[in-house]
């Protein structure tokens, strides 16, 4: 019994000593921070011109002359394209002539119809023959309108046998060459006002529903051009246009940016991202670091007035290059695990050290000043 109690009472100082020496660990920890904090949306967008116009032929003929080159930049009003017009202008002559004969012709049977009614009053001729009279002149009269309507027409196939420009802007490829054969509607080139361009781009309904709320606040977000070399556009746009209904096979629905261009470096057809900076007032924000994820749900490690550390889920609602900016779960007095998370669990009791939120956020913004919404 003696040696009982001793074995009993050594045992349970071996544990206590086992016990104290389990030693706590320090890790950083940190306060979620309230702070309003700007940040922006990219969407993948195309660029159209102002105005972008397909210059066709109207008529056929020969490429005689090309007034400008590729590229070139032209006003209103320009001659671009010469067609050969050596046709066009006999058949204006042509056309004139008939025109004249018809005219004669019907000043003729207007003579001939004033004899016969000094014929039908002196009852010479019959009424029938009045008629007749009239009816050729009435004939007549409708060639003159008809030889009127060809020369109207030849005059304008002439005129289409000159190709001027539309509008001021910037001529694209032109395939066909002096010489060659082109026949009513083959293209010339193509000309584009490049001066003001839209950016049509796609947005998800439920952010498409953010930016309906926006707009109705009157506020105005800060829309800009990310070019394909991923420099900034340094003219700043607007919102002006969305569509009429969301696409139901990708639940987006399509929206319409403008975007001065004076320099004209943006061009039909270029590709790059919209790019609309938010401010997100109130915002709880923690570093990505401090969490981590179990089944699609996000987690951090809080520690309580013990230093005791317990699992929390949290709920994101925007999540940005380092940061979270929480919905639900967390609140500005709690204390998170900022670092080491991997190395503790539920129940570990350890020694923190804080770190302010507003030090962790100074170091990321010497990389950045914008933060972009990651999917």
């Amino acid at each position: 019994m003696y040696l009982s109690v001793w074995t009993v009472l050594f045992i349970s100082a071996c544990s206590s000593d086992k016990k104290s020496s389990v030693k706590q660990e320090k890790f950083p920890v940190t306060n979620p921070i309230v702070m309003d904090m700007p940040y922006t949306h990219d969407y993948v967008a195309h660029i159209q011109s102002l105005q972008h116009v397909e210059l066709r032929t109207r008529v056929k003929g020969y490429i005689e002359k090309i007034h400008v080159d590729e590229g070139d930049s032209v006003k209103d009003g320009q001659i671009l394209f010469s067609i050969s017009r050596k046709e066009y202008e006999v058949n204006l002559l042509k056309t004139k002539a008939m025109q004249k004969s018809a005219i004669a012709d019907a000043k003729t049977a207007e003579l001939d119809l004033q004899n016969v009614k000094i014929l039908v009053e002196k009852n010479i001729v019959s009424k029938t023959a009045l008629e007749m009279a009239q009816a050729k002149l009435d004939a007549f009269r409708a060639k003159v309108d008809e030889a009127q309507s060809q020369v109207t027409s030849a005059k304008l196939n002439l005129s289409y046998t000159v190709i001027k420009a539309p509008f001021d802007g910037i001529i694209d490829r032109i395939p066909n060459k002096v010489g060659s054969l082109v026949d009513e509607g083959t293209l010339l080139t193509t000309i584009s006002d490049n001066t003001r361009v839209f950016a049509y781009f796609n947005v998800p309904e439920k952010e498409y529903l953010e930016f309906t709320t926006i707009m109705d606040s009157g506020k105005e977000n800060d829309v800009v051009f990310v070019l394909a070399n991923n420099q900034i556009h340094k003219y700043k746009g607007c919102i002006e246009t969305v569509a009429g209904k969301i696409d139901k096979t990708t639940g987006n629905i399509a929206f319409r940016a403008s975007f001065p261009n004076p320099d004209l470096l943006l061009k039909h057809g270029s590709s790059g991202e919209v790019r609309i900076i938010k401010e997100e007032r109130g915002a709880l924000i923690i570093p990505q670091k401090a969490t981590f994820e179990i089944q699609d749900k996000i987690y951090v490690f809080t520690v309580d007035s013990d230093n005791i550390v317990k699992m929390r889920s949290v709920v994101p609602k925007l999540r940005v290059p380092q940061l979270y900016v929480i919905e639900s779960g967390l609140s500005s007095n709690d204390r998170i695990v900022y670092e080491g998370i991997q190395l503790v669990k539920e129940g570990d009791k350890i020694i923190p050290e804080m770190v302010p939120m507003k030090q962790i956020l100074t170091e990321q913004s010497k990389s950045q000043t914008m933060f972009t919404v990651q999917n």
